[in-house]
């Protein structure tokens, strides 16, 4: 018995001599692989959050030059050229960026809507009877029409696309020239509702997007009309027509060089040898798209309450830019070579490479912003008018 005691003791010593054993020392290694993981990871998510919500520079609104104004009153001004345009029911006046008001346009609106197309300006009432073109200089006409307005666009020469309702078509598209003259008017009997249009740069092509609702399905075209300048008015020609099988509506259209481009809430079209053809680009949910200097930015998300994108296209196969953005975007504007987006409180300036020129948070909500004279960013907050350069 004693012996067997001690051949025991003998043992605990041994093994106290060896140290712990190989299954404790396998376990440290792996806790130490899992930490250092774990703090490039972290490392990781938190340059991902930093370039999400980190800026360049903050700036306080207030402090830039303009005007402030109640929050009510900002709703109904609109970026535009050297200053503002003011929109209300009884009258549209455009002011400078001091609040001085350089013309003003008595009207009688009930539901007013503005907006800008380079060099002009278009006060219109929406589902009313009239309309209004301004340049910098002055108010060019205001002119009455025959049926209700759903819809208008303008050309690089000043000419004028509305879309109207009609009792006796499904609705008429009517062409203006740069004096406010009505030189041609289509109206849609077999293609449907005409839902909105585009000019080409050179004003020579009118595309007219339209949707038939008459069968089982939902049947999409876009006309193409040719415009050409007579010794005395504009004519305007039939040029061709597209349509695809399938239950879409085309919601807007870009003419970018001779290429048509046109877009649905969730993907992208381009006129291709005679037809349409859906190009690979995977939105969910199109929100905003500008045509900058030839290159379409497409704001997008995967979905209901997903975070939005930005994408920046060089033409059907080219994808320049792509990446997340910010949760709410505010508005957006384009002019020149620069492209600007107002999101989460956070203002980005890219050039049309993609580059990020000025990337800046901002101390109130944006409810509109836009480039005028000299580069400059004109922003309308809740609190009113300010420049940033």
């Amino acid at each position: 018995m004693a012996n067997k005691k001690t051949n025991k003791d003998i043992e605990k010593k041994n093994r106290k001599k060896r140290g712990p054993g190989a299954g404790l020392t396998l376990a440290v290694i792996i806790f130490a692989v899992l930490l250092i993981v774990s703090v490039v990871l972290i490392f990781m998510v938190s340059r991902k959050i930093d370039s999400m919500q980190g800026a360049d520079s903050q700036i306080k609104l207030a402090a830039q030059g303009g005007f402030n104004c109640e929050y009510s009153e900002a709703q109904k001004l609109y970026p535009y050229g050297e200053g503002v345009i003011k929109v209300t029911n009884e009258r549209i006046a455009y002011l400078t960026l001091s609040g001085t008001e350089i013309y003003t346009v008595p009207v009688t609106y009930t539901n007013p809507q503005c907006a800008i197309f380079g060099d002009y300006a278009a006060v219109f009432d929406l589902n009313g009877y009239s309309f209004t073109i301004m340049s910098r200089d002055k108010a060019l006409y205001t002119m009455p029409t025959k049926n209700q307005i759903k819809a208008i666009t303008m050309s690089k020469k000043g000419y004028v696309a509305l879309i109207t309702g009609s009792d006796e078509s499904n609705g008429d598209v009517v062409l203006y020239d740069e004096n406010g003259k009505a030189q041609y008017q289509w109206s849609s009997y077999n293609s449907g509702f005409p839902v909105c249009c585009t000019f080409d740069a050179d004003s020579t092509k009118l595309a007219v997007s339209t949707v038939s609702t008459g069968g089982a399905v939902i049947v999409p075209y876009i006309r193409v009309f040719s415009i050409s300048k007579g010794t005395s008015s504009l004519e305007m020609a039939d040029s061709a027509m597209y349509t695809i099988d399938g239950n879409v509506m085309f919601m807007s259209m870009f003419y970018v060089s001779d290429k048509l481009y046109a877009f649905t809430g969730n993907s992208m079209y381009e006129v291709r040898d005679g037809k349409l053809t859906q190009l690979n680009y995977d939105f969910s949910a199109i929100g905003y798209i500008n045509l900058v200097d030839g290159k379409l930015f497409v704001t997008y998300s995967d979905g209901v309450s997903q975070l939005n994108k930005l994408a920046i296209l060089g033409g059907a196969d080219t994808l320049i830019y792509n990446s997340d953005i910010g949760t709410k975007i505010s508005s957006v504007a384009g002019m020149g070579k620069l492209y600007a987006i107002s999101v989460d409180r956070r203002i980005f300036v890219f050039d049309s490479a993609g580059s990020i020129l000025n990337d800046f948070a901002v101390d109130e909500d944006v409810i509109r912003l836009n480039f005028i004279a000299g580069n400059k960013l004109c922003v309308v907050s809740a609190s009113g008018v300010h420049t940033v350069t």
